[in-house]
């Protein structure tokens, strides 16, 4: 895309990296959330230090800390729904924004982040993500599971074009579980 958004390119460079089932574990995962624990200006947990632990949180951070955006970090990354208290809340997607779903039900403390980066042609959200079926990759999402879209770039609003949203091919399976 002209005009790419650093994170984006950043994330996109990620896509393909998966889990590693077993007592080995993908140490690009496991720098992603070390990048992010560093720009907390915290030590890595244990938990962290290993490629099963649910990482959608982990990646976003990660990238965005790749990107010198970390001032967006929030405290609790891991967690999903801990994205909704940074950036600008907008109401709509934009490209490149941060959108946060529910998982399991709508009132349940499971959640997944990732970025919008379109739509597919029935209408879901395509979210480039970590821990997607235990990898990063872009996936159709139902736009019904949305909590809140947040933006996080370096301006605080997005340009009025990153509303558009390119249309996806996809096989129009949406995400279920993130987990």
């Amino acid at each position: 895309m002209e005009n790419e958004l650093k994170w984006v390119q950043i994330a996109r460079q990620y896509i393909g990296q998966q889990e590693i089932k077993g007592v080995k574990h993908n140490p690009i995962v496991l720098d992603l959330w070390k990048t992010a624990f560093d720009a907390k200006n915290l030590p890595t947990p244990s938990v962290f230090k290993n490629d099963e632990t649910p990482w959608c949180g982990g990646f976003v951070a990660g990238v965005l800390a790749k990107s010198d955006l970390a001032k967006h970090i929030p405290n609790g990354f891991a967690m999903a729904r801990n994205w909704l208290k940074v950036g600008t809340k907008l109401n709509n997607p934009a490209y490149g924004c941060i959108v946060v779903f529910w998982r399991g039900n709508p009132k349940s403390a499971s959640g997944h982040v990732g970025f919008v980066v379109g739509r597919d042609k029935a209408g879901n959200l395509m979210v480039l993500g970590g821990n997607q079926a235990d990898a990063v990759n872009i996936k159709p999402f139902a736009p019904s599971r949305v909590l809140g879209y947040r933006w996080c770039g370096t301006q605080s609003m997005p340009a009025t074009h990153r509303f558009a949203l390119p249309v996806f091919a996809s096989n129009g399976k949406v995400s279920t579980n993130e987990a």
